[in-house]
C-alpha cells in the first residue's frame, strides 16, 4: 500500500497480482468527501463508463460475464450502478470494494482509475498521473538499490564460501589444480541448484554477454544465493 497526493488529496495505491489498483473513493474525495460512493455510482451509471468498463473487461478478464453487461446496458441497475452490483452481474474484476477502517473503500485498475480522473476533472487526472508515475519511479530505484545491495552480498559471501572451502575441506596436499576444480564444484552446486546450469555452461549459452550469470539474476534470486552461500559456510564449521 501506498499513498499519492493529488490537490491536497491523499489517494490510495496499492498491488495486487502484479497489477496496480487506485482508490477511487479517495480520488472522488476531491469532489465530495462525504458522498464519495455516490460520486463513484454516478459515474458508473453513465452509458460512455459502461461501455469502457466493458471494453476494459473483455480484455482482461476471460470469465467476464457478457450477458450480464449487456442487462446493465440496457437499464437494468444502470441507474444507479455500484461496484458491488457491477461485479456481482457481470463478474468484473477491474473494480472492487475492500473492507477496512484503514484502507478501505472501492478501488479499480490505474487505467479505470484514470478514465474516473476524467470524469472528475481534467487537471485532477493530469496530477493523478504524474503523482502515480512518480511513485513507480521511486519503486523501481529502491527495487534497482535492493538488487545492488544484495549483489554486493553475494559477492562478499562467495569470497567467504570460497575462504571456508580452502580451510575446512581442501586438504594441504591437493595439486593446485585440484584446488581449482573443488572450488568450482562448490560454487556450481549453487549455480546448478538456482540457474539449472553451470558457469561454463552459463558462458558457452551466452558469449557475448559481459560478467557471469549472477550478474543477471533476480533480486529473489541474488538474496536466495547469499542465504545458501551464508548456510553452506556454517555448515562448514
Amino acid at each position: 500500500m501506498a499513498k499519492i497526493f493529488v490537490k491536497d488529496t491523499e489517494i490510495t495505491v496499492i498491488s495486487k497480482k502484479n497489477n496496480d489498483y487506485i482508490s477511487l473513493t479517495d480520488m472522488a474525495g476531491y469532489k465530495d468527501k462525504l458522498e464519495a460512493r455516490i460520486v463513484v455510482s454516478n459515474w458508473m451509471s453513465t452509458y460512455y463508463t459502461v461501455d469502457f468498463l466493458a471494453v476494459w473487461e473483455q480484455v482482461n478478464n476471460p470469465n467476464f460475464n457478457c450477458l450480464g453487461f449487456h442487462t446493465v446496458r440496457n437499464g437494468e441497475g444502470r441507474l444507479f450502478l455500484t461496484p458491488k452490483r457491477w461485479v456481482e452481474m457481470t463478474n468484473a474484476i477491474g473494480i472492487f470494494s475492500k473492507s477496512g477502517r484503514y484502507g478501505g473503500g472501492i478501488f479499480a485498475h490505474k487505467n479505470i482509475a484514470f478514465e474516473f480522473g476524467t470524469w472528475l476533472s481534467a487537471e485532477f487526472k493530469y496530477f493523478l498521473i504524474r503523482e502515480f508515475q512518480r511513485l513507480k519511479e521511486e519503486e523501481q530505484s529502491v527495487k534497482s538499490l535492493e538488487w545492488n545491495l544484495q549483489r554486493t552480498l553475494s559477492k562478499i559471501n562467495y569470497r567467504i564460501h570460497t575462504d571456508a572451502i580452502k580451510e575446512y575441506i581442501v586438504p594441504s596436499l591437493v595439486t593446485k589444480e585440484q584446488i581449482n576444480y573443488v572450488y568450482a564444484n562448490e560454487a556450481d552446486l549453487l549455480n546448478v541448484a538456482l540457474f539449472g546450469k553451470t558457469a561454463k555452461e552459463w558462458r558457452d549459452e551466452n558469449p557475448n554477454e559481459k560478467g557471469n550469470m549472477r550478474d543477471y539474476a533476480t533480486v529473489e534470486i541474488t538474496q536466495m544465493r547469499s542465504l545458501l552461500e551464508n548456510k553452506k559456510m556454517k555448515s562448514l564449521k
